[in-house]
């Protein structure tokens, strides 16, 4: 429901040139996203009983133990927020949407006494791997073989846009899919529905299986390191009639708009 919520988002809306992102996402994604996460509260009460009052949250004190990094943390929050106002306000030309990450991370890497710390907690292996991953795709596009495989006569109506975005996403994660995709959406020209559909699907195809997201890998490669695991069955056993569900939501309400 926003264009800087995942990694796809961002690059549908960069290269779809939505003329006011934040705006655009919420009108068409906002209220199926609501309803979609409801729907996901209830599937997995629903299909997971086992984890039912397993859960608990414990009051916590003591949490901040760097008083001026954690000021720091909510300036860059509060200039995060700030600037998207803005971006709305303004339109497109004034703040890119990639300044507003950079803008939120400055006040942290430029005033903390911690930045080194803050520096090393870096998830650094991660971010190499999406940089990997980028350039990786550019080079297979600019190969040309994704596109003789695409035949993007069909590629135009919603319900297509929503299944090919969350198939193709398990064969290859979902911002590949993403990245390899966008170049051709704005070469070719989308509606705004398309550009809406191909952002839905290739966020809810990661609901479907670990290997529909780089997010699900990353997620569960954490949770194995603290001694928790989910096969690829337990994900999938919930993860299809979950995805099967988002989809319908997301094309009734696109259909709509």
């Amino acid at each position: 429901m926003s264009p800087i919520g995942n990694p796809q988002n961002l690059l549908i809306a960069t290269y779809s040139q939505v003329p006011q992102p934040f705006v655009v996402f919420l009108i068409y994604l906002g209220l199926p996203t609501m309803v979609n996460l409801l729907v996901a509260f209830a599937m997995l009460t629903w299909l997971n009983p086992i984890g039912k009052g397993e859960c608990r949250l414990e009051p916590q004190t003591d949490l901040i133990r760097d008083p001026r990094l954690a000021d720091l943390c909510r300036i860059s929050l509060l200039l995060i927020l700030v600037l998207i106002v803005t971006r709305v306000v303004t339109g497109p030309g004034f703040i890119p949407l990639s300044y507003i990450a950079l803008a939120g991370a400055a006040p942290v890497l430029l005033l903390s006494g911690q930045r080194g710390a803050v520096l090393r907690n870096i998830d650094w292996a991660t971010l190499v791997f999406f940089v990997s991953m980028f350039i990786m795709m550019q080079s297979v596009y600019l190969t040309g073989f994704f596109q003789s495989m695409m035949d993007f006569s069909t590629l135009q109506s919603v319900p297509v846009i929503l299944g090919a975005s969350v198939i193709l996403s398990q064969f290859i994660s979902n911002v590949p899919f993403a990245a390899l995709f966008q170049p051709l959406m704005a070469s070719k020209g989308m509606a705004i529905e398309g550009v809406m559909a191909l952002a839905a699907g290739s966020t809810i195809a990661g609901n479907l299986t670990i290997l529909g997201a780089a997010s699900n890998v990353i997620i569960i490669q954490n949770a194995e390191k603290r001694g928790y695991t989910l096969s690829f069955w337990e994900f999938f056993r919930i993860g299809l009639p979950l995805t099967v569900v988002n989809c319908v939501v997301y094309w009734i309400f696109l259909a709509l708009v």
